[in-house]
């Protein structure tokens, strides 16, 4: 965000890994992080399944790695895990 804001122009920017995950994958990694199996938990409804011919959602920074010189350096686990580590600290009692 700081790149961005530096810049003399606005401009849109995509800041993505480049990698590809499905919501499956997102929730079984948040779940890992507290030791738990998410198909325990989780309901999933079959009529809100996207359609099998839907295409893959990729994000593309080039735009970013190109005007900001910025490259990703987390990866989409790590950001997982951070965000529920930071919930069960606010959760937590006091």
């Amino acid at each position: 965000m700081w790149l961005m804001l530096q810049r003399d122009e606005p401009d849109d920017y995509v800041v993505a890994t480049g990698d590809t995950h499905s919501v499956r994958e997102l929730v079984a990694m948040a779940f890992d992080v507290v030791g738990l199996d998410w198909r325990q938990h989780v309901v999933v409804d079959p009529a809100l399944h996207r359609p099998a011919e839907f295409h893959e959602l990729r994000g593309d920074a080039k735009r970013a790695q190109d005007k900001l010189g910025w490259a990703p350096k987390v990866r989409l686990n790590e950001i997982i895990r951070t965000m529920v580590e930071a919930d069960l600290r606010r959760l937590a009692p006091k």
